[in-house]
């Protein structure tokens, strides 16, 4: 009896073992090139800009209060205005992607087997070029000599010699095609995995349509949409290179300020600051994506 109780720690002792060598190397990664640098940004936050963009003491909570809107000669609202301007445009970039991208999903979930797979390689193929050449393309698309502004031009929506770029519209487009794939693939994940009898069994209950696609779709998709939405609105938030380029570089978000921040101006306190209150937005949005995406089971279908 006791030489098996041996064998079975000795086993147990062997899988521990083997767990941490197979872990080991991604936690050391993951302490070097994540833990230690973030580790560094929160202290360099709470830090002081010297000359030449050096850090130096005393630790201060400046840099967070300059976010805050503090500033020399009292409130200063730029940069919470540029806060609120980015998570305004992640909104609208996830919601312009969640209107299109629901129907899309249904639509390529109920082709034929082969179709499937061609709709699925559709949606992808914008991974397939960099986010910059799309942009660039963008930029001749929308220019006054593009088809699109000519089209647009046709059917009254532009006055004759004016552009659809620079401006919000050509920024929201592009950040629409852009991050598209992020919202579809999930959300077919989930609609392939939909139970048709329930909302069949709704609709012979007599709900409507709305009714029907509250209590017995979306509970089924909730998953896929948490998903959708995080992988859409997260980097929509900190996206600066497309309203850098479609925007005319008139209008600074947090992405540009980071870049800004560590680069011609020199101040790393403060751009660590702006980096810590990004990545705050961040964990929060992961955390209402967990709520959403853990409510889920029979009971949500009442």
């Amino acid at each position: 009896m006791a030489d098996c109780r041996t064998t079975a720690e000795q086993a147990e002792a062997g899988r521990h073992r083997c767990a941490v060598a197979i872990g080991a190397p991604a936690v050391l990664w993951l302490t070097v090139f994540f833990l230690i640098p973030l580790g560094m940004a929160a202290v360099a936050s709470l830090l002081t800009a010297g000359g030449y963009g050096g850090i130096e003491p005393p630790v201060t909570a400046a840099n967070y209060l300059r976010i805050a809107g503090q500033g020399t000669f009292g409130f200063a609202p730029v940069y919470p205005l540029i806060l609120g301007r980015s998570l305004l445009l992640g909104l609208v970039t996830t919601v312009l992607c969640l209107a299109a991208g629901l129907p899309l999903a249904f639509w390529i979930a109920r082709l034929p087997g082969m179709f499937k797979t061609i709709g699925l390689t559709l949606v992808v193929i914008p991974f397939w070029t960099n986010l910059l050449i799309r942009t660039y393309a963008w930029q001749i698309l929308l220019s006054p000599e593009g088809w699109v502004t000519g089209v647009a031009r046709w059917i009254g929506l532009v006055d004759p010699g004016a552009a659809l770029y620079p401006g919000m519209f050509a920024v929201s487009l592009c950040m629409l095609c852009d991050f598209l794939p992020f919202m579809v693939l999930p959300l077919y994940v989930s609609v392939e995995k939909l139970d048709a009898s329930l909302v069949e069994a709704a609709a012979d209950l007599g709900a409507n349509r709305w009714n029907v696609f509250r209590h017995a779709i979306v509970p089924q998709i909730r998953s896929g949409l948490a998903a959708g939405v995080t992988l859409v609105f997260l980097p929509a938030t900190g996206q600066f290179v497309i309203p850098d380029l479609l925007g005319g570089g008139k209008t600074a978000l947090l992405g540009n300020l980071i870049q800004q921040q560590f680069g011609p101006s020199m101040d790393w306190p403060f751009g660590s600051a702006i980096a810590m209150v990004t990545l705050a937005v961040v964990l929060l949005g992961l955390w209402v994506a967990s709520l959403m995406g853990g409510k889920q089971g029979g009971a949500e279908l009442l």
